[in-house]
């Protein structure tokens, strides 16, 4: 299938109201970037299979911490899935197909396949976007717990997410309630799309956190950090016209930005550039 065929089914898919756009399904239409051949359908009967697997065991009751611990034990102890602590950069770890069939990802893809089989069990959850490492939790008024699907489903509480923040930081962090807000569909697909740009970038594989771009847009055309994020990548492979361009585009919409100053210097450099061509 050709890249213009699978950003166009990701843009009819993420067109969809919220509530009825298939993450699974987009997240496979991304793996598609990677392997071109990638059959969504498989993929997607695979998690259905599992959540049928599991269907039977779960507490009569519904109660959501039994029925987070049945979870649990079936795709981390059963299954083996785990968190990918030895080599987290791996971009495997962001492709949905790879996550599947390697049953070790980061936060975001691992939370991916929990609440995929959570929707078939008709168990909703909802993602969570806390900086620096991303959660889930079930979707009931006050249940007060949320699921660290990277270390093995752990049940945290909010004082557990406070902890963990500061951990990341290195530094005594509060916790602030917005960082327990569930995110919507176009966000959770933002968040995996950057992890593989930033990964993309930080190899110098520009073309391809370029194209990653391309798909962020899709999602928010009015972005003006992946505008510039364009314009900058532009610049580093010799497209000026194209960095001029979304870098104006970038100083337009947030003339304070902190990097202003830098972008407008740049700029100035690229248009005497192409001014002498």
């Amino acid at each position: 299938m050709s890249d213009l065929s699978v950003r166009q089914n990701f843009k009819i898919e993420i067109s969809q109201p919220d509530p009825e756009i298939n993450l699974g399904k987009a997240a496979l239409l991304i793996a598609q970037t990677e392997y071109p051949n990638l059959d969504i359908n498989d993929y997607l009967e695979s998690v259905s299979k599992m959540a049928e697997q599991l269907r039977d065991r779960l507490p009569e009751n519904r109660y959501p911490l039994k029925t987070v611990q049945t979870i649990n034990r079936y795709l981390y102890e059963e299954l083996g899935f785990s968190g990918n602590k030895n080599d987290y950069y791996d971009r495997r770890n962001s492709f949905f197909n790879d996550v599947l069939e390697r049953r070790v990802g980061i936060p975001i893809t691992l939370s991916l396949v929990y609440l995929e089989i959570a929707k078939h069990l008709d168990f909703p959850m909802v993602g969570i976007g806390m900086p620096g490492h991303f959660l889930i939790r079930p979707q009931f008024e006050d249940v007060g717990i949320f699921v660290d699907a990277f270390n093995q489903g752990e049940v945290l509480f909010p004082q557990d997410c406070e902890d963990i923040l500061s951990r990341i930081y290195q530094r005594p962090v509060t916790l602030k309630s917005e960082f327990l807000q569930p995110i919507d569909k176009h966000s959770f697909l933002a968040r995996m799309l950057n992890n593989l740009k930033g990964i993309y970038f930080n190899q110098s594989q520009f073309e391809k956190a370029l194209e990653i771009i391309e798909w962020l847009l899709l999602l928010f055309p009015e972005s003006p950090q992946e505008r510039r994020d364009r314009g900058l990548i532009s610049y580093q492979i010799g497209n000026f016209n194209q960095a001029v361009q979304d870098l104006k585009f970038y100083l337009n919409a947030l003339p304070q930005a902190p990097d202003a100053v830098t972008l407008q210097q740049l700029l100035l450099q690229m248009q005497m550039t192409l001014n002498q061509e």
